[in-house]
């Protein structure tokens, strides 16, 4: 701490006198961490690991295959199932492929986005709501999606109702949770001063309940999207058919009709891709801004 200028007079401050120190610290703590690191360390360090963990994978299946341990028909090697990916790739069936099960899985969180928030809001804010449909959703949650197809199957017949409705009961209890439990750790003080400034119903949802509750919203929006996409797979897998065109579940499919192991990993691989792609380029990306906006995880 700089000595204290009293007139002419040169005064410094008494030994052991840390409290201006320690008040500095405290500020410090408020103070947003911000790290400038170049763009080629940040690919570096984020790219790096899971190429070496997929290297290390594709080693392990190219030993275990190599050793016999397996039959071929059980087992495929690394470049089998590069050359069925070659041939859809070549054939230009891989993108109508990934295009129908994306998409509906996009159409159908979507609708999903819809259906879940203000019913998530309603549990939330609205005590008969809760106590007669919350058990309900944490039920259907818990409940396979898969078991639904049968049921969606009879009711709708082999139509892209079956698997919408398949979606839709597997991503809305989990947004719709998430929604209630991001609620529930709100501070109560602040619906009580959005009251006291006028904010009710809805005004009160858009700008005091939902910004509030956005961390637990997205979690169980990323939860969501996830068993989305497993149902989304379970009813194209089950309820194939030519109406339904061919997804990544029918591709799985044929594969195992045809007893074709490559083009059964194949799928697998893709399904997978899929999943952690858009995991990596949708939710990682809002979630890291929404905590570094809420000074959560600013190493991020």
């Amino acid at each position: 701490m700089p000595p204290e200028r009293t007139g002419m007079t040169v005064v410094d401050p008494p030994a052991g006198d840390d409290s201006a120190a320690a008040v500095a610290g405290l500020d410090a703590l408020d103070l947003p961490t911000v790290q400038h690191t170049p763009w080629w360390r940040r690919a570096l360090t984020a790219g790096l690991p899971p190429l070496v963990a997929l290297v290390l994978a594709i080693a392990v299946w190219q030993a275990v295959w190599a050793s016999a341990v397996l039959p071929v028909y059980r087992l495929p090697a690394p470049l089998d199932v590069a050359g069925e990916f070659w041939d859809i790739v070549a054939d230009g069936s891989i993108w109508s492929i990934l295009w129908t099960s994306i998409s509906r899985g996009a159409i159908g969180f979507l609708i999903a986005l819809v259906i879940a928030t203000p019913l998530g809001l309603l549990v939330a804010e609205v005590r008969v709501v809760r106590r007669a449909i919350g058990p309900l959703l944490s039920g259907l949650q818990s409940l396979p999606s898969v078991a639904w197809v049968p049921a969606a199957v009879l009711w709708f017949g082999l139509t892209d109702a079956t698997i919408y409705f398949v979606v839709l009961l597997g991503s809305i209890p989990s947004i719709a949770n998430g929604l209630v439990a991001g609620i529930d750790q709100i501070p109560p003080i602040l619906p009580r001063v959005g009251r006291v400034l006028g904010a009710r119903g809805l005004t009160s949802a858009r700008h005091i309940l939902l910004p509030a509750a956005l961390p637990g919203y997205l979690a169980g929006c990323k939860q969501g999207w996830a068993f989305s996409w497993r149902s989304l797979m379970a009813a194209e897998i089950i309820a194939a058919g030519p109406l339904l065109g061919v997804g990544l579940g029918a591709y799985l499919k044929n594969g195992s009709d045809f007893n074709d192991i490559s083009t059964v990993f194949a799928a697998i691989v893709l399904i997978l891709v899929v999943g952690i792609g858009i995991e990596l380029l949708v939710f990682r990306p809002v979630e890291r801004r929404v905590l570094r906006a809420r000074g959560l995880a600013a190493g991020l």
